[in-house]
């Protein structure tokens, strides 16, 4: 298949992306850190003294940088392209971890590393074209699908499973409670986010999609999942040790968008095109 010119700035928009997000994990943690010493109260039993660190700051508006960047991207490229490009920030934040908070990076998580860059070197290599949106009322319908709208009662049904259930008795002993909460609402955000991206390209190029309702409703949804997301974030990387924290968030992030991305887009048709499977 032919790269196109959009997939191409897609590319470079998710490295950049995946650079300033995987330093500010880095960052914020040591912030989280600075701040459980100075109140006394960890943001993993529920403190929120980190909103007065300026270094847990710095490491927000890092990931902001970082995100907008990835917001732009997915304006540009599909997100099965997009998305299997933060196995770069993965890396980042497994190397700052290791000389930064002296975390061990042992050999398993070395070859972990490996591997995520080696699975997003191939699905970048299939990825397939971006289709053709005209409007946000198409996307609209195509978020209305029964799949889809299947998928998202599905996530709902288990993020509050884990929040009200699961999360109080084994949040703090097992990594897959928070990084899994994130993970699925980051499913739904990355659908919203590029829904609200081709909403904002659209209205740039001339033709004006913050008339439609629909616009102000996936924006809504990408403030919801992305605060609910940064909360169970900041417990996890609190009460786990950052290379484990990166790499399993990262995989489950990863596998669910795609999942999402096949349902709501159907570009499974499209992948197999290109691997003609």
């Amino acid at each position: 298949m032919g790269f196109s010119t959009d997939n191409l700035k897609g590319l470079v928009l998710a490295l950049l992306s995946s650079g300033f997000i995987g330093a500010s994990f880095i960052i914020k943690k040591k912030g989280l850190r600075r701040a459980a010493a100075a109140s006394g109260i960890r943001a993993g039993v529920g403190g929120y003294s980190y909103l007065l660190e300026p270094l847990w700051w710095a490491g927000m508006i890092t990931m902001i940088v970082g995100e907008v960047a990835n917001f732009v991207a997915y304006a540009f490229a599909p997100a099965v392209l997009v998305t299997p490009l933060g196995a770069l920030s993965i890396i980042v934040s497994a190397v700052l971890a290791h000389f930064v908070l002296k975390e061990k990076l042992h050999s398993l998580g070395i070859l972990g590393c490996v591997m995520c860059i080696a699975g997003s070197v191939v699905i970048v290599i299939h990825a397939p074209q971006e289709r053709e949106i005209s409007s946000v009322q198409e996307i609209w319908k195509l978020a209305t699908q029964t799949a889809f709208l299947l998928y998202v009662a599905s996530v709902i049904v288990l993020v509050f499973v884990l929040i009200f259930h699961f999360a109080p008795r084994y949040g703090h002993t097992n990594v897959l409670i928070y990084t899994g909460i994130c993970s699925l609402m980051g499913s739904l955000s990355v659908m919203s986010v590029k829904a609200l991206g081709t909403s904002l390209k659209l209205t740039f190029e001339g033709m004006n999609q913050l008339i439609y309702p629909q616009t102000w409703f996936f924006m809504l949804v990408v403030l919801t999942c992305v605060i609910t997301q940064m909360d169970y974030l900041n417990k996890a990387l609190d009460t786990f040790n950052t290379a484990i924290v990166s790499p399993i968030y990262y995989v489950m992030f990863t596998t669910l968008t795609i999942l999402a991305s096949v349902i709501m887009f159907k570009q499974r048709e499209h992948l197999c095109d290109t691997s003609h499977c």
